[in-house]
């Protein structure tokens, strides 16, 4: 677990602080969501946080050092992005070249063959993360810290499932009761986040984040908590790079969210 990697401050700084606070209810989720039954169609449980622990605690450590007006949310890992980083959509060279994080990956025990857990030294692309990260970079001008500024990137579910052929198999996917249990614990864990960060607009990745933001919101009453909307960059959402990334930076825009990148 991640606990295992960083121990509470001594010195109680604000950043420290929240650094270990995010990474302790990172560690919640998991145990709780680790209770959980899948049903008999999920072969494999990939677990990055705990295997990529290394990546995954620099990454935080080195851009969660205040509190965040806005956060990315994203659904679950990729096989090719954070399944090898421990990092939200974590492209093998956006997380070398952009985010400039380097660490040691563990190999999990059981994964299946056409999935293999390389870390850094993967080659298959994750084009959901190739297409995140280099709007990103671009709207940046290189410089990550100017995102991190006032933003972060979380998933909401942090496994990666899949079934006996390796077909990944999403939250959404799931049977409705086995859903529903993970999603009461996944909601109170983002709830968590949001209040832990003061966050007060959500960018939710892809449908099915859009409609469990709007859920966390409304139950909690986090009514100074806005959602928002940008297609998830998978190719199969709205076809080339450049169709999502103008659709995407039009609606960042209209939300007065990418000036704060510059």
């Amino acid at each position: 677990m991640l606990s295992e990697y960083f121990s509470k401050p001594n010195n109680k700084s604000n950043v420290d602080e929240i650094v270990y606070n995010y990474l302790q209810l990172e560690n919640d989720l998991q145990s709780n969501l680790e209770e959980l039954n899948f049903g008999p169609d999920i072969s494999y449980i990939y677990k990055p946080l705990t295997y990529a622990s290394d990546l995954h605690k620099k990454f935080v450590t080195k851009f969660l050092f205040s509190h965040r007006n806005v956060l990315f949310l994203g659904m679950n890992p990729g096989p090719w992005g954070m399944c090898q980083t421990g990092i939200p959509f974590g492209e093998i060279n956006a997380v070398k070249n952009y985010l400039q994080i380097d660490g040691e990956v563990n190999i999990p025990q059981n994964i299946h063959p056409s999935r293999p857990i390389l870390g850094l030294n993967c080659t298959n692309k994750e084009i959901s993360g190739q297409r995140f990260w280099e709007l990103i970079n671009e709207e940046s001008d290189g410089d990550p810290f100017r995102f991190f500024k006032h933003c972060f990137i979380h998933n909401y579910f942090p496994f990666a499932l899949m079934n006996k052929n390796a077909k990944n198999i999403t939250p959404a996917e799931l049977k409705s009761d086995k859903r529903k249990h993970l999603e009461n614990i996944c909601d109170e864990s983002l709830r968590s986040i949001i209040e832990l960060l003061n966050v007060s607009i959500i960018v939710a990745i892809g449908k099915y984040v859009e409609k469990r933001s709007l859920e966390v919101v409304k139950q909690f009453n986090l009514c100074n908590v806005k959602v928002i909307n940008i297609r998830h960059p998978s190719p199969r959402a709205l076809g080339t790079a450049e169709n999502w990334k103008i659709e995407t930076i039009n609606q960042l825009k209209s939300n007065n969210i990418i000036q704060l990148f510059k």
